[in-house]
């Protein structure tokens, strides 16, 4: 699979990681990139269709897809990561709503689209859903289940020919966690590393070098192994659907 002459959808694409993303679709030749973000802005290519999207709400959702004419790849990119002490439930839903929700509800406003044209879904997820960052536990939560979601779309999915596509990033370079004292990766490098890993069809994409020293105990490790142990319990109903 490659970029040339594809539609792209991008939430959170007005800055770090979505607005690299976004460019990195154009540099690859896609033909349409829809860069969606709860506040409007401009881009300079013609070929980038803004649309306004908070993931959280509903009827946001619902209006961004009738502007949507086809779509072959679906970034679920937005997200949010504020530092809190286990003290706040309130902390926990507002990670779950961004991170877990939000994207559950874009992909399946989209899938009607993305099963039509046998497309892609990308969900950036985090490295942190394998090992908790323990100043970010309600991040840290939210996406763990979030990788936990995309591992059950990917099985749901795949007899539908949507592929499903997990990004575990370690620390990016964006006003996220630009405060933090640790290495970053710039988000440019990024997301070179995520349309790679979609190119190449990698089922889990680490696209820097923090979360690469995972990738082969991962990809060679019992929990895969297990994860597609899981996936044959899909009733044959579905995976024919």
């Amino acid at each position: 699979m490659t970029l040339e002459g594809k539609t792209v959808l991008i939430t959170g694409a007005n800055r770090g990681l979505g607005q690299a993303l976004v460019d990195e679709a154009l540099l690859r030749g896609a033909e349409r990139v829809y860069a969606a973000s709860r506040q409007p802005f401009a881009h300079p290519d013609d070929r980038v269709t803004p649309v306004t999207l908070d993931v959280t709400d509903w009827a946001q959702i619902q209006h961004a897809v009738e502007s949507v004419e086809s779509l072959d790849i679906l970034i679920n990119n937005a997200g949010l990561s504020l530092p809190d002490d286990l003290s706040s439930r309130a902390a926990f839903e507002q990670h779950f709503d961004v991170n877990v929700y939000g994207p559950l509800m874009v992909t399946q406003a989209l899938l009607p689209a993305l099963t039509e044209s046998t497309g892609r879904i990308v969900n950036v997820v985090s490295i942190g859903a394998f090992a908790a960052v323990p100043i970010l536990p309600a991040y840290s939560a939210s996406k763990a289940a979030a990788f936990s979601v995309t591992q059950s779309l990917r099985a749901l999915l795949a007899g539908r020919g949507v592929k499903v596509h997990a990004v575990l990033p370690g620390p990016i370079d964006t006003d996220m966690i630009r405060d933090l004292p640790i290495p970053k990766t710039p988000p440019e490098s990024v997301a070179q590393a995520i349309f790679d890993g979609v190119e190449n069809e990698d089922e889990e994409i680490f696209p820097d070098p923090f979360s690469q020293t995972q990738a082969e105990s991962w990809r060679m490790g019992a929990a895969k192994q297990l994860e597609r142990q899981n996936a044959a319990l899909v009733p044959v109903e579905l995976v024919a659907a």
